[in-house]
């Protein structure tokens, strides 16, 4: 299947999961990103804009991630609002230093991603939405994704593309290339890119995904991402089941 026929089953799969619920709308947190950007495209294309509702929330984030979302939310023709969030991060992180513990660069990135997270949903029950996620096929293998933050959705419709297909579909539904090929970040602390905090390219992981040859230096390095993130995608644990006595 040729991916632009694939994206008419995603949009299928996007409209049906929607009238199926009985909802009324999805949520979407519009970074600006390509990930983000394609869902905006599809959510805009199989149930129209006024069924869906993005939320910006820059959190700190880079000057750009904005300016960059809007422009999306230009090409698209997407309705959206802006709920900054910086001043609930920066409480909670209060919390924690008038209690004497200072948290690390990963876990307030975390954090943020954890508000946003709260944001859409809060947003989502009052509006009798749904909050719709952006993770691809190589976030989803590696676990780079926020467990209970970017990961906190109720339907994941893009998780099947590799990151090159993600691009591609941007531009088949009209995005510009400047966007679609926009280098690829959470925009969290200064300097991140999602590669160099992952270790692995892109291109690396998209060939190891569909089988292509990877340096052995690449493979263990996705293997071992993949390894030590299975616990944010298997179902919570349980213990065996109670056996009540007759």
């Amino acid at each position: 299947m040729k991916l632009e026929e694939y994206l008419h089953v995603i949009e299928d799969f996007v409209r049906d999961y929607l009238n199926d619920s009985h909802m009324d709308r999805y949520v979407l947190g519009l970074s600006g990103g390509v990930d983000s950007t394609l869902v905006a495209a599809i959510c805009r294309k199989a149930v129209g804009k006024e069924r869906l509702m993005c939320i910006m929330m820059p959190i700190e984030s880079r000057p750009e991630d904005l300016i960059d979302a809007k422009e999306v939310a230009r090409q698209l023709d997407l309705d959206y609002i802006v709920i900054d969030g910086t001043e609930i991060f920066h409480k909670a992180k209060a919390e924690f230093e008038n209690i004497g513990i200072e948290l690390d660069v990963a876990t307030l990135a975390n954090m943020k991603v954890r508000i946003r997270m709260i944001l859409l949903y809060a947003y989502a029950q009052k509006h009798r939405g749904l909050v719709i996620g952006t993770d691809n096929a190589d976030e989803r293998y590696t676990g780079y994704f926020t467990k209970y933050g970017d990961g906190g959705v109720d339907v994941l419709p893009i998780v099947h593309l590799l990151k090159r297909e993600v691009v591609e579909a941007c531009k088949i539904y009209g995005v510009s290339d400047v966007l679609a090929e926009r280098v690829p970040t959470a925009g969290l602390f200064e300097g991140q890119t999602d590669e160099t905090e992952m270790g692995i390219s892109y291109k690396d992981l998209d060939d190891y995904l569909i089988g292509k040859p990877v340096s052995d230096k690449a493979k263990d390095r996705i293997e071992y991402l993949h390894r030590i993130s299975e616990h944010k995608r298997a179902e919570l644990p349980t213990p065996k089941p109670f056996e009540r006595d007759e």
